[in-house]
């Protein structure tokens, strides 16, 4: 992608675009890994995303009771304190570290926003670790629903008061984001970041792709 053309706003997805989605995942579920029937980190990962996938596209629930049935569906006898476990642990999940500096650059030249599958209790401690005044926060909680379905995209577009094409989405998940953000109009960017992907499976092409935030903002001319 080359352009120094500034978009009206950027939107992001978090938890794998700008916070270590599988990083957080994989620490939280260290202290059970003698009870889980998988050894290797990529298959958990993607094994962990299978779950939760399947739980959000049931009738919506917080996040929060997502994560504690997927945890029971990885950890065979789970205890309530144990289920717990891993939505606590999203409190401490660290951005990349790009993101921060990267988030920084853009704010610079763009409106940011993030469109989240959270709830907003864990949406605040991860928004203090980013640092940035976002220009609108959307999550799960707020809107009954969980994306792939459009009404992220739909609800952040209004609050921003933009029609989707003056919006670009940056995000890591071909699936949650990159394919509903591509049907509605949005130009997209993926964020191939290394290492296990939250992507689901997603085969969406997005308009770019980037390896980093970094990245992007040199893309963009941040």
């Amino acid at each position: 992608m080359q352009t120094r053309t500034h978009p009206d706003a950027i939107t992001f997805d978090c938890y794998g675009t700008l916070v270590d989605w599988s990083g957080g995942i994989l620490s939280a579920l260290t202290p059970f890994r003698d009870r889980i029937a998988i050894d290797n980190d990529a298959a958990l990962v993607a094994r962990f995303a299978e779950h939760e996938r399947n739980t959000e596209s049931r009738a919506w629930r917080p996040y929060r009771a997502v994560l504690r049935e997927v945890f029971r569906a990885l950890v065979p006898g789970a205890t309530d304190a144990e289920a717990d476990s891993l939505p606590e642990s999203v409190k401490d999940w660290r951005p990349f570290p790009d993101t921060v500096e990267a988030l920084r650059r853009l704010k610079a030249i763009s409106r940011l926003a993030i469109v989240s599958n959270i709830d907003d209790d864990l949406m605040a401690h991860t928004l203090k670790k980013l640092g940035i005044d976002f220009d609108a926060v959307v999550t799960a909680e707020q809107v009954r629903s969980y994306k792939p379905a459009p009404t992220h995209f739909k609800e952040v577009s209004a609050r921003l008061r933009l029609d989707a094409p003056n919006i670009l989405h940056a995000a890591e998940s071909r699936y949650h984001d990159i394919a509903p953000a591509r049907a509605l109009g949005f130009p997209t960017v993926w964020v191939n970041r290394a290492g296990a992907s939250a992507s689901g499976g997603g085969d969406t092409i997005a308009d770019a792709e980037v390896a980093t935030l970094a990245e992007l903002a040199d893309t963009l001319g941040a």
